[in-house]
């Protein structure tokens, strides 16, 4: 485990360096640093005119753990495939926490790098990250959704209809059990503890248990656990609906600089898309995928901006400094 003091004084002198290096620019930009331009309205920095990078030696990243060390050689096969097909060398970056992270990519260190869900938005606007994949399946398919489940009687059959009722949510900093509730019911038209009463359950396997015996009218519960819950046996199917589900909230973002030469963006590009997960220590460390897929941060991190926004995150250094 890392030395939380070292953590602490990293994450600060990335604050301070991110909150001391812009240049702002004459532009469109939204709520990208004024260090960045957006023309053409995507949300992400656009590639600048001048000033392309095209590194002799890519730096690649992951999103911080516990043991980078391990990750390291996790990811080892796939950074031997990126090398052969961008014809660069490439290094494995340790980043100790995701202010670091992003710092390192704003200062022009960080060429490539897996993002957290949460952090994302902030590298997006604070370091130029421009996400494009995302792990997933063989169908495409990737991340989880928030559902809204309960007893096929139970007479539920709307959103509305929870108005009134006895409503499961998992622990208050659980973000799909309680936070994106919060942040997304209301516009689906039932407000959490004025329409309907919060009952914390603990987790999302109580939630859900809780609805298949009635101790809960419903719950808004994680996809991939349920999904695991009906695998093993736990409840059947048969006996609940999902009243409402979210689209997919995405996982982990992996993105490339917005400032690196476009011929070598392609290559990163080829490279993450042609990745055959199967057989590699990659493979075995995230179960359930099986190859990169294409995302775009407009459409695929809309969800997760709408609910910061409701929890009044600000993409700003102090912002990244609390998250």
């Amino acid at each position: 485990m890392f030395d939380t003091t070292f953590r602490g004084l990293a994450a600060a002198s990335a604050i301070a360096l991110l909150a001391g290096t812009a240049q702002a620019q004459d532009c469109p930009r939204g709520d990208l640093d004024p260090m960045y331009c957006d023309a053409d309205g995507d949300l992400v920095a656009d590639s600048p005119a001048e000033g392309l990078q095209d590194p002799g030696t890519l730096v690649f990243a992951y999103t911080p753990v516990e043991d980078p060390a391990i990750y390291a050689d996790i990811w080892e096969p796939f950074i031997s495939h990126l090398e052969d097909v961008t014809g660069k060398s490439v290094k494995f970056f340790a980043v100790q926490s995701n202010a670091a992270e992003v710092e390192a990519m704003r200062s022009g260190r960080l060429h490539i790098a897996g993002f957290s869900t949460g952090p994302t938005p902030f590298a997006v606007n604070l370091a130029g990250a421009v996400p494009f994949a995302i792990m997933g399946s063989d169908e495409g398919e990737f991340g989880y959704k928030l559902q809204v489940y309960t007893r096929k009687d139970s007479g539920i059959e709307t959103m509305a209809d929870l108005a009134g009722k006895r409503i499961a949510h998992t622990s208050p900093t659980s973000n799909s059990g309680n936070l994106a509730p919060r942040a997304l019911f209301p516009n689906l038209g039932v407000t959490p503890e004025e329409d309907y009463e919060v009952v914390y359950s603990g987790s999302h396997d109580q939630s859900m248990l809780g609805v298949v015996a009635g101790d809960y009218d419903a719950a808004p519960v994680a996809s991939e656990v349920v999904d695991r819950m009906a695998e093993r046996g736990l409840y059947d199917p048969d006996e609940v609906r999902i009243v409402w589900e979210s689209k997919p909230f995405p996982t982990t973002s992996y993105t490339y600089a917005h400032d690196l030469d476009p011929a070598l963006v392609e290559k990163i590009k080829q490279a993450f898309f042609e990745f055959d997960f199967s057989g590699t220590a990659l493979g075995e460390e995230f179960s359930g995928v099986s190859k990169f897929v294409p995302v775009t941060y407009q459409e695929d991190w809309a969800v997760i901006r709408e609910i910061q926004a409701a929890n009044g995150v600000s993409y700003t250094p102090e912002g990244l400094a609390a998250e």
